[in-house]
C-alpha cells in the first residue's frame, strides 16, 4: 500500500495490528503516530476531535476493564477518491472484566462481551476520519443497568443536563479529509436496497432475502435465528421513529477468495421519537440514530447480519427532550 509501513501486507492487516498494538499490547502512545492530530471522531454519544482525546479515553476504559481484547471478526474495506486512501469498516468482538472505576461507576466485578463497528479512513499510516458504534447498551446490562438508566446516570455524572456531552447529530458533523461514498460492488448495493425497504417499512423483504437458517446479531448483545428475529428488531426501531428520515451514508460490497459475499453499509435515522417501539412511548423527541450494518451471503440468501446502534446515545436524546434526569 502506497505511503503505509512494509510491515503491513493490506489494509485489513493493517487495521487489524495497530487495534492489537494500541489496546492488548499497551501501545497508546502509539496513537500520537496511527491517528491524526485533528482527526474528528464522531460516536453516537458526541463528536471527539484531536488524537489526544483518544489517547484518554482508550487510557480511562483500559483502567476501568484492565483485561480488554479486541478480536476482529472482519474488516470490509474500500478505496478511497484520492490515490492512497482507503475506508475499513471494522468489525470486533471485545470483553473486559470491571474491575477498575470509571464510566461505569464502581468496580463491579463483572464482565461483558459486545461486538463494536468502526469505519476508519487511513492514508499514509495514518487514521485521520472515523465514526465508531460501540455496543454500549450490551456492556451496561452485562454490568446491571437498564440502558435508560445508565443514560440517566452518564447525564448526571457529566454535570446534569445543560453541562453534559450532547450526543452525536448532523449538525455538530464537521468535514473530514475522507469524502468518500465507498465502492459500487453489487453486494454493498443489495445490502443497501434491504436496508431501504425496511426503513420504507416492506418488511417483506427479510423473507424475500435473507436464509431461512439467518444469524442476526444486533445491538443490547443480541441474536437471533431465523425471520422472527430479524422482523421484530427492525419494526420495533422503525416503529420508535416512523416519520424519521432514512439516509445511507457509506456502503462496500467486497468479494474476497476465502470469504463469502459481504458488504457494510453506514447509514442513520434523524427524526422525531413519534412512535411506541424500543423507546417506551412516544416523547416527540429530535433523535439521531448512527447506525452500521455488516453482512455476509450464502447459497440461499443473506446468512448473517450484524447491525450496530447505540440504545444509550439514544435514551440520552431522549431524557434531554423530557427534561427526565
Amino acid at each position: 500500500m502506497k505511503g503505509f509501513s512494509d510491515k503491513f501486507s493490506d489494509l485489513p492487516d493493517y487495521i487489524l495490528k495497530i487495534t492489537k498494538e494500541i489496546w492488548e499490547d499497551r501501545g497508546l502512545a502509539t496513537l500520537h503516530h496511527y491517528y491524526g492530530r485533528d482527526i474528528p471522531m464522531r460516536f453516537p454519544s458526541g463528536l471527539v476531535t484531536g488524537n489526544a482525546g483518544v489517547i484518554d479515553g482508550t487510557l480511562a476504559t483500559l483502567a476501568e476493564f484492565p483485561d480488554r481484547q479486541l478480536l476482529g471478526e472482519d474488516v470490509i474495506w474500500s478505496e478511497g477518491p484520492e490515490e492512497g486512501r482507503y475506508l475499513s469498516s471494522h468489525r470486533l468482538v471485545t470483553s473486559g472484566t470491571h474491575t477498575g472505576h470509571g464510566a461505569f461507576g464502581a468496580p463491579t466485578g463483572r464482565s461483558f462481551t459486545i461486538r463494536a463497528i468502526a469505519d476508519c479512513a487511513a492514508k499514509g499510516d495514518v487514521i485521520d476520519d472515523e465514526w465508531l458504534i460501540r455496543d454500549v447498551g450490551g456492556i451496561a446490562r452485562q454490568l446491571g443497568w437498564e440502558p435508560a438508566d445508565y443514560a440517566r446516570h452518564q447525564i448526571q455524572a457529566e454535570g446534569g443536563p445543560d453541562a453534559c456531552q450532547r450526543p452525536f447529530h448532523p449538525g455538530h458533523d464537521v468535514q473530514g479529509p475522507y469524502t468518500g461514498r465507498g465502492n459500487d460492488n453489487e453486494w454493498g448495493a443489495r445490502l443497501s436496497d434491504i436496508l431501504t425497504r425496511m426503513m420504507d417499512k416492506d418488511f417483506t423483504v427479510i423473507r424475500q432475502k435473507y436464509d431461512r437458517a439467518v444469524r442476526t446479531e444486533h445491538w443490547g448483545a443480541r441474536g437471533g435465528w431465523s425471520y422472527d428475529f430479524a422482523e421484530t428488531d427492525w419494526m420495533r426501531l422503525r416503529s420508535s421513529f416512523p416519520t424519521a428520515t432514512f439516509e445511507i451514508h457509506h456502503q462496500i460490497g467486497r468479494s474476497d477468495p476465502g470469504t463469502p459475499n459481504r458488504a457494510a453499509v453506514r447509514w442513520s435515522l434523524t427524526g422525531k421519537h413519534s412512535g411506541n417501539g424500543f423507546f417506551g412511548a412516544p416523547t416527540g423527541a429530535e433523535v439521531h440514530v448512527m447506525g452500521i450494518t455488516h453482512a455476509e451471503w450464502g447459497e440461499w440468501g443473506l446468512r448473517r447480519e450484524f447491525t450496530l446502534i447505540d440504545e444509550v446515545a439514544i435514551w440520552k436524546q431522549i431524557l434531554l427532550h423530557q427534561g427526565q434526569v
